[in-house]
């Protein structure tokens, strides 16, 4: 786990700060069941051991990045907690002739929500494109997750209206 030095500190009343840090593979099971209840809520079923093969394969491959969101557990089980997730794919920009990143995934436990989590997350999503000369990211949410959508607006994301989006499964 590589640490970032701008985490963020909790709020409502929370004393206890968290930071975000980048996962490796030695992280994946920090991140299992994180991913697994990603899952489930957009009504997939539970499977945490192909989540968990998943999660290994791309990180071993260096297909994706990982950025977590942790803090100091309260119990003396474990050392760390896990909060939330974003998972980022590196691809290409033909028009801008730049990387981009996919902001594939981004998720936070219902107990950590309203503590600036996601906003951490988000944050150092961008500054990842930054740090690799990227002309910028996309995303995409269900069209019902107000929420999210909420939050990509206050950060200054624009929904995208100039090309529509098609799919093909196989």
């Amino acid at each position: 786990m590589q640490t970032d030095s701008n985490g963020g500190r909790a709020m409502s009343g929370d004393v206890r700060a968290f930071e975000i840090v980048r996962a490796g593979v030695e992280d994946v099971e920090m991140v299992v069941p994180l991913f697994d209840a990603y899952l489930q809520f957009y009504k997939l079923p539970s499977n945490e051991e192909a989540a968990r093969r998943f999660l290994h394969a791309r990180l071993l491959k260096g297909e994706a990045v990982i950025f977590l969101a942790v803090e100091e557990s309260a119990t003396k089980n474990t050392s760390r907690v896990a909060l939330g997730f974003t998972l980022l794919y590196p691809t290409w920009s033909s028009l801008s002739m730049k990387p981009w990143w996919n902001l594939n995934d981004l998720y936070v436990v219902p107990a950590a929500r309203q503590r600036g989590v996601a906003l951490a997350l988000m944050e150092r999503a961008r500054r990842l494109a930054e740090e690799t000369g990227a002309s910028g990211l996309g995303l995409e949410t269900a069209k019902d997750n107000f929420a999210a959508q909420k939050l990509y607006e206050q950060l200054g994301w624009k929904r995208e209206e100039e090309f529509f989006r098609y799919e093909f499964h196989v």
